[in-house]
């Protein structure tokens, strides 16, 4: 946007020009078809990172929390291969990234969220990994009282 257009459409335009400009940190769950090879998969994030720094963004990490099961099926199926990613970029990126996710067969879901900006990326995967850890920790509790209800019932 140049500067006479700015001026025409006043400053809350430019200020949306300027806030397109901004590289903001983000985090992204993807749910994969459980049948994707390892190799489908790579090519997903391959695509992803490559739109990332396209955009002038940087992938910062990305975990695998393997097949789990689906709470609610999505397109017949019962389970997805999930995935964690944190990265920076322009607001722009995100439209591509969630184009090229809608045209991918083997994108069961995507979820993009907006983090804030002024909390560092390493800081954000440290609170992510201990909730992650305290719901591991709560799932297991939960299966050991149902195996020990189980137990005496039988």
């Amino acid at each position: 946007m140049d500067l006479q257009t700015s001026q025409a459409l006043g400053s809350g335009a430019s200020k949306v020009a300027r806030s397109q400009d901004v590289i903001q940190s983000y985090e992204a769950v993807v749910i994969l078809d459980p049948d994707s090879t390892v190799e489908q998969q790579k090519e997903v994030f391959r695509r992803n990172k490559s739109i990332i720094e396209s955009f002038g963004g940087s992938l910062h990490s990305l975990d695998t929390w393997g097949r789990r099961y689906l709470a609610n099926a999505i397109k017949k199926r019962r389970y997805g291969i999930y995935f964690h990613a944190l990265f920076q970029a322009k607001p722009a990126a995100i439209a591509e990234l969630e184009r090229v996710m809608r045209i991918n067969d083997k994108v069961l879901r995507f979820m993009h969220v907006k983090l804030d900006s002024r909390i560092p990326l390493s800081k954000h995967e440290e609170r992510f990994k201990m909730a992650l850890r305290d719901s591991l920790e709560k799932d297991k509790e939960r299966e050991a009282r149902a195996a020990a209800a189980k137990r005496t019932q039988a």
